[in-house]
């Protein structure tokens, strides 16, 4: 049972596994937004759930899952329709971080984070556009992916911004992340090892004392294991890459779901609505004077990890926040996660996030980006070097 924690909006829709293989025995919860036949979703919104019918058929990520012996309990719920970090379902409550209890989850894969953190599932099927596995992951103590844009099957998902959509997962373990990774991603991206660590400063200057620090003590347990650099990403400013992958995002979602909205009218939760409306008033020439801001970035940081560099940074700025903020300092925060999250987005890149306790007793992500198709590799470096680097590292403050 639940046992108060929140995490589902259907905790008895169970699916059998079609086979057997490398995920035999494990339990997953999938987000609310995968098809799973005879279930229909609600996208974490009641109008989304009225007005649309049952799926035929399993989302193609379920499937694979499926394939390898997993076996699916429960749908997770939502941020509405996938549209916050926050974790914070207007409609359905709040999933209660096991971690960090009184601080919000995270979103929009909040259902699915503490599905996991609490022990309920093996590890969970989310969605990552701007963060949503990501961030949840990072605020409730578990290792999580969002894979190189593409790579993942979304086939069966709901959509929210193309360009950016990738389907993610999370797990109490680096193993049982590289498990369904496997799964999941196929064949391997030809060998290889990574040698060099890039450190983006302004991507740790972003991050507050509270949560550098205890990142900070850990990066330095890493770095004497290989060649490390420090650079500047964004000479103008991270402010300005998340305005570019804002105006990106904001204009897909709007072509994804403005129709609908428009015609049911739905209702949205503090927040939600606000920022549907604002991607409403995007226009296309704002939307295709972005797209070679963003080629140019995605260019800069291929060219820059190469074939053997990782990008480290802080996954988030801060541990969770507080439940009940007011909403001046909850965008505040969202602001400065976005200039985070917002690298691997517009890389198109893979990015893995770490616990990394820390002395207030909440847990903070650490995370590697790698260039483009090495999720296998990246997988397999965060278990077998970056997980054991850090065993036994003192914490900081």
């Amino acid at each position: 049972m639940q046992s108060g924690w929140n995490a589902y909006i259907k905790e008895d829709l169970i699916v059998e596994p079609t086979g057997s293989g490398a995920l035999s025995k494990l339990v997953f919860a999938v987000k609310d937004v995968f098809e799973i036949a005879g279930h229909t979703n609600s996208a974490g919104n009641p109008d989304w759930l009225d007005s649309h019918g049952p799926a035929e058929s399993h989302a193609e990520a379920v499937d694979l899952l499926l394939r390898q012996g997993a076996r699916v309990k429960g749908a997770t719920i939502t941020d509405e329709l996938m549209f916050s970090l926050n974790g914070e379902n207007h409609h359905y409550g709040t999933p209660v971080n096991p971690a960090a209890p009184g601080r919000i989850p995270g979103g929009s894969s909040s259902g699915s984070a503490v599905a996991v953190a609490a022990g309920l599932a093996d590890f969970a099927l989310g969605t990552d556009t701007g963060g949503s596995v990501r961030v949840p992951s990072s605020y409730c103590g578990l290792f999580g992916i969002r894979p190189t844009h593409g790579l993942a099957p979304i086939g069966g998902v709901i959509p929210l911004a193309a360009s950016f959509d990738t389907v993610g997962w999370m797990a109490r373990d680096a193993q049982t992340l590289r498990r369904v990774g496997e799964a999941l991603l196929g064949a391997e991206d030809g060998g290889g090892e990574f040698r060099r660590l890039i450190v983006a400063e302004d991507a740790w200057a972003v991050a507050e004392e509270s949560c550098r620090q205890p990142l900070a003590a850990s990066l330095a347990a890493l770095e004497r294991t290989m060649d490390s650099r420090r650079v500047t990403l964004a000479p103008k400013g991270l402010a300005a890459w998340a305005a570019t992958f804002r105006t990106l995002q904001g204009f897909e979602i709007w072509s994804a779901h403005g129709e609908w909205i428009t015609e049911r009218k739905p209702r949205f939760g503090p927040g939600i609505a606000e920022r549907f409306v604002w991607a409403g008033t995007l226009r296309r020439e704002e939307y295709e004077r972005a797209l070679p801001v963003r080629a140019g970035i995605r260019a800069e940081l291929a060219a820059r990890l190469g074939d053997d560099g990782l990008l480290v940074i802080p996954t988030v700025p801060c541990a969770a926040p507080r439940i009940g903020l007011a909403d001046a300092e909850i965008e505040r925060t969202r602001a400065k996660v976005m200039q985070l999250s917002c690298i691997a987005g517009l890389g198109g890149l893979p990015q893995v996030t770490m616990p990394v306790p820390s002395r207030g007793g909440y847990p903070v992500g650490l995370s590697f980006i790698a260039g483009p198709g090495r999720d296998l590799r990246l997988l397999r470096w965060v278990g077998d070097v970056a997980v054991r680097a850090l065993q036994g590292q003192a914490v900081g403050g």
